[in-house]
């Protein structure tokens, strides 16, 4: 072995280390796709990678910080430069990025404007199941409101309805890459003086237009939040983001990221204020080492720095990825639409028709990055059988998460306790979205040839079952 580094210094070590992990992956892990074959199993999403996020990921590993570190810093920074905000930081998940968000407007640092513990929000059950359980397990109240059909988003006209005095937040998310009103619940938001948590897990690199110009879902409302999970826009395997404009919040989302602790110096930093032994802290005694100081009921929910490593690699190509999210998506729609027309299925193309398969179609003046193809099949429709037959063809489906959560065991505790969470209306399509929607993918590892058998596989299987 030690021949191997004879006469090499440790950075001339390191290259060498690194061009071979670069042959590696090439040698080993390339996936230059060949056209679809009979029998091959279409996911409906997975990780697009090359040699590059392998370099960094052992490149790190060889510095041996494993805490968050310079490429933790890296990260940061170049994902708030694409989302233009001044302040993004990473944590372990997207559902850390969610519990930390909801937590942070509970702090005592936003004095009248801050959650408390009967205090309600607004939001929608049709959707994944961490943009609630931040709420309920706080004790604040979920207000849910029903969706639209195809959009899955929040009906945005039933805002009004769902206000009362007790009104702090609405936290809500833009849907497999839809992005929802931003324009109407944004306004909704400034008249009344609530804070508004855009849950963008499923959304990275979608695009609003208000007020005279594109915006990155995320960015509009106080917190804006995502996850890098491996199905997701990017990955760094476990991780997700927050990010928002405001100091203040930015303080407070560090804070509770990090144990709870006031101090702000970075990992491995001492004294970054110059006052770590000269401050007066609640009941502590003077000069108490101000880096065992705690402000907030916090949390370790940080990362390592070798997935940040692969993240930097994986924010590179974020905007390849969203083109060809975009593309897919259309390649399906319109190899769908054919499909379907060859067999005589009739389909709406945008609008909600309970008696035709109907299509999904981008919010008015959005520019999504799809997560996903969704489909709500028409009224009396077997999906289970749809898409069990689908899924024997070989491609993935998958239901739009939890579908009304209500309706959830998580839920039997709550359900008749009169208190927990408050309905408006009737959730409606949330329950067709329930019983008759389901979405395939549209990832970038899919080329044409897979989005064509998508196309006939689905086809086929609603022909089948009519």
């Amino acid at each position: 072995m030690t021949d191997f580094f004879d006469g090499l210094n440790e950075k001339e070590a390191r290259e060498k280390i690194l061009s071979l992990v670069n042959d590696y992956c090439s040698l080993y892990h390339s996936k230059d796709k060949k056209p679809y074959e009979q029998g091959e199993r279409i996911h409906y999403a997975g990780r697009v990678y090359d040699s590059e996020e392998m370099v960094n990921l052992v490149d790190s590993s060889l510095e041996f910080w494993l805490t968050m570190g310079r490429y933790t810093r890296e990260f940061e920074e170049g994902l708030a430069k694409y989302l233009n905000v001044r302040f993004a930081h990473v944590v372990n998940s997207g559902s850390s990025a969610n519990l930390l968000a909801f937590m942070a407007l509970t702090s005592p640092l936003l004095k009248d404007r801050r959650i408390k513990k009967g205090d309600e929000v607004i939001t929608v059950a049709a959707g994944f199941p961490t943009t609630i359980t931040p709420i309920v397990n706080f004790g604040a109240v979920p207000v849910f409101v029903d969706v639209e059909i195809p959009s899955l988003n929040i009906d945005a006209k039933k805002l009004s309805s769902a206000l009362s005095e007790k009104t702090k937040a609405v936290m809500i998310a833009h849907t497999l890459g839809n992005t929802f009103d931003l324009s109407t619940v944004k306004s909704f938001c400034d008249e009344h003086g609530l804070w508004l948590i855009e849950d963008n897990c499923d959304s990275l690199g979608s695009r609003y237009f208000m007020d005279g110009g594109w915006h990155m879902t995320g960015t509009v409302g106080d917190i804006g939040t995502s996850s890098f999970y491996p199905p997701h826009h990017m990955t760094m395997g476990e991780g997700g983001a927050v990010y928002t404009n405001d100091p203040l919040l930015s303080r407070i989302l560090l804070s509770m990221r990090d144990w709870g602790r006031d101090c702000v110096c970075l990992s491995g930093q001492d004294n970054r204020c110059g006052k770590r032994f000269s401050g007066q802290f609640g009941e502590l005694p003077f000069g108490y080492d101000h880096k065992y100081v705690y402000s907030h009921m916090g949390y370790n929910l940080g990362i390592s720095d070798m997935q940040a490593a692969v993240g930097c690699a994986q924010l590179k190509k974020l905007p390849e990825f969203t083109e060809k999210r975009k593309y897919n998506w259309q390649y399906l729609k319109g190899a769908l639409k054919h499909e379907l027309k060859k067999l005589g299925i009739s389909c709406s193309d945008g609008i909600y028709d309970e008696n035709a398969l109907t299509l999904p179609v981008a919010t008015e003046n959005s520019d999504p990055s799809w997560f996903g193809f969704s489909m709500t099949l028409k009224k009396g429709s077997d999906r289970t059988k749809i898409i069990r037959k689908i899924e024997d063809d070989g491609v993935q489906t998958r239901l739009l998460f939890a579908g009304n959560f209500i309706r959830q065991p998580a839920f039997d505790l709550l359900r008749n306790d009169g208190e927990s969470y408050r309905v408006v209306g009737e959730l409606t399509n949330t329950d067709i979205i329930t019983e008759r929607t389901f979405w395939v993918g549209v990832y970038p590892g899919l080329d044409d040839s897979r989005l064509s058998y998508m196309a006939k596989t689905i086809a086929k299987a609603i022909k089948e079952c009519e």
